[in-house]
């Protein structure tokens, strides 16, 4: 056993996960730890070596791992490993030799632990298995601490919407039965000082509910005679969640229809009550205040008013931690009622209410958008489809909708969604198309597509109804799952359109960046993920249109274990979070809309946020290896 220095204690508290292993077992770790030095160039560990012998722990210098298995899907290809990070997970956890060479990239110093030890360990410190097993997710919850802290000045105390229900219940919900007369519900609603009432039946089963705005609207204006049974004043149409569904899903479902309230039923029986109080006490902007200004709206200026109120919320919630693929939703959600409501707003105000077309188009969300993916910084990409009323034709109906659509787009973009650079949008006649005529688009493009136009369609395979007909963008998707999964041409371009965009891992540096020293987020770090997931939900004829959707919905169906799978999700939301805080800083330092980006400076990243983006970009990297495995490229 060596002697244990308190420079080696104050090393491996200043890293992951060590910082978080109790004591007792980090100095375990260490009093079985020998130091090592390789000189540059000098080869750590091989493939030809066997099966790893220790686990290892950068104390100073550089390690380049070089992929030397070209079919290893778990390879790391070209990375490069800093003073911190620790190898060979992967291989000590399987009890196999490495996939990677591992080189020192300069002089380097090394703590070395046996393998046995290594195992040992394991079983001792819970936080040192988490990381070893769960290596980016345990990186991501320290990041997400680091981020809380950052915004606390500006959102102090406000409720976590990762809890479930069942934590947020206060109390056993106070119940009537559906004949109790509405004399005596309004006096018991007093009394006990709450603000809804639900009648349920002998199982305990919820039948209505009755708030104090239907008070006014149903009771008092009215007049009605309060002796009759409550059941035929209350809301029968019920929204129901289960006790482990989580306050962001009731966050959703409130702002989405503008309700106050939601119950909780388990087993059918009502367990709680959750309100929007409940939820959001603490936060100066509601989502379902939000929703239903956007609603209520009459005019374009209190639509503009509530896209402000969306990012402050969308500021907010990042104070709180809410997670990356919660908080895009959020932004999508509260986006397709300001689109929808402008939508409809200037439809009635072209008068297009009135006639045949009214029911047969449908307005559609493309790119980001159709994914639920948007953040604070998003352009227009969207598109109509429609079906042509008796008595016209295409040419005729896409007369009529094409000053409807600029009329739309122009709206939108000042409600802060800047018009499509590339003419993406439904004002361009390219893209305002009847069903048929959009089967036969899909249909080239999968048949005779080049790769360059394909490079160029990928956005439109995203496509999600907004506002109108939804039954045709509908028919549309299922048709597109049959056609594209099994047109292996199709999808064998649509890879190796993805393979061209490359994660900017670096071999001398940590980052490959151009001249400006910046890295796109967009383009070299979510674009990767989005591109692989699409192409992975079209062959197992997948008709999600998220990302995170996507890759979970495709894995089962392609044989893709979950644990890579919850590795690619957690790194790509990750670089989610990344983009959002640099768009949020960015609003803060007051920088409009048109010159809002997705380029950073990794030198301005802390320690922890660049370790995490190296091992992001490296799982884009078993990404893309898993891809080229499946389309043999």
């Amino acid at each position: 056993m060596s002697a244990i220095h308190p420079s080696q204690l104050v090393f491996f508290a200043a890293h992951a996960p060590f910082d978080r292993m109790e004591q007792p077992h980090l100095l375990w770790m260490l009093e079985r730890m020998r130091l090592a030095y390789y000189a540059k160039g000098e080869v750590i560990v091989s493939p030809e070596q066997g099966i790893a012998e220790h686990f290892i722990v950068i104390k100073q210098g550089m390690v380049h791992g070089e992929q030397s298995v070209a079919d290893a899907s778990d390879a790391d290809a070209w990375l490069e490993l800093a003073e911190g990070e620790c190898f060979p997970l992967g291989a000590l956890l399987a009890h196999r030799p490495v996939a990677s060479l591992y080189r020192a990239g300069k002089d380097t110093f090394c703590y070395e632990l046996p393998a046995a030890d290594f195992h040992t360990l394991l079983g001792l410190s819970a936080p040192f298995r988490d990381f070893c097993t769960r290596r980016i997710a345990n990186l991501l919850e320290h990041s997400k601490q680091v981020i809380q802290t950052q915004y606390a000045q500006s959102s102090a105390g406000q409720q976590s919407l990762n809890s479930p229900l069942s934590a947020i219940i206060r109390r056993a919900p106070i119940t009537c039965s559906p004949q109790t007369s509405v004399r005596e519900v309004l006096q018991r609603m007093h009394e006990s000082r709450i603000g809804s009432m639900v009648a349920v039946d002998e199982a305990g089963r919820p039948l209505g509910i009755l708030t104090l705005p239907d008070v006014l609207e149903r009771i008092a204006l009215p007049q009605i005679d309060l002796a009759q049974p409550v059941i035929g004043v209350m809301t029968t149409n019920l929204t129901l969640l289960s006790p482990q569904a989580l306050a962001y899903e009731a966050a959703l479902v409130m702002a989405k229809h503008g309700l106050r309230h939601v119950l909780v039923v388990e087993n059918g029986r009502l367990t709680g009550l959750v309100s929007e109080k409940d939820l959001f006490a603490l936060q100066r902007v509601g989502l379902r205040q939000i929703g239903s200004s956007i609603r209520h709206a009459q005019r374009l200026e209190e639509l503009q008013q509530a896209a402000t109120d969306i990012r402050s919320m969308a500021h907010n919630m990042m104070a709180q931690g809410v997670a990356a693929e919660q908080l895009t939703q959020f932004i999508s959600t509260l986006n397709d009622l300001l689109t929808a409501r402008v939508v409809e707003l200037e439809c009635a105000a072209c008068g297009l209410g009135a006639t045949p077309l009214a029911d047969s188009l449908c307005w559609m969300a493309l790119g980001s958008e159709g994914r639920f993916e948007q953040t604070l910084n998003t352009d227009q990409d969207n598109a109509l489809i429609f079906s042509v009323p008796e008595g016209m034709t295409v040419e005729q109906v896409r007369e009529q909708l094409a000053p409807v659509a600029k009329r739309i787009n122009d709206a939108l973009a000042l409600c802060g969604f800047p018009l499509c650079r590339g003419n993406v949008m439904a004002s361009n006649p390219q893209w305002c198309l009847s069903l048929d005529e959009w089967k036969r688009i899909f249909s080239n493009w999968i048949t005779n597509g080049t790769p360059e136009a394909l490079l160029h369609a990928s956005i439109f395979f995203d496509f999600r109804p907004l506002y109108g007909a939804y039954a045709l963008a509908e028919e549309l998707r299922l048709w597109l799952a049959r056609a594209a999964s099994g047109n292996t041409r199709f999808l064998r371009q649509m890879a190796e359109n993805a393979m061209s965009i490359r994660p900017p891992l670096g071999v001398v540096r940590d980052f490959v960046v151009g001249k400006e020293r910046k890295l796109d987020l967009k383009l070299n770090g979510i674009t990767p993920f989005v591109d692989a997931a699409r192409i992975f939900s079209l062959a197992a004829g997948v008709t999600h249109t998220s990302t995170v959707q996507r890759l979970r919905a495709s894995a089962a169906r392609l044989n893709i274990h979950p644990s890579e799978i919850d590795a690619w999700i957690d790194a790509y939301l990750f670089i989610q979070v990344l983009r959002m805080r640099h768009h949020d800083e960015a609003k803060a330092q007051g920088l409009s809309d048109d010159v809002l980006d997705n380029r950073i400076d990794p030198e301005r990243l802390n320690e922890l946020d660049r370790r995490i983006l190296k091992e992001a970009f490296r799982q884009a990297r078993k990404l893309q290896a898993r891809l080229a495995v499946e389309y043999h490229l």
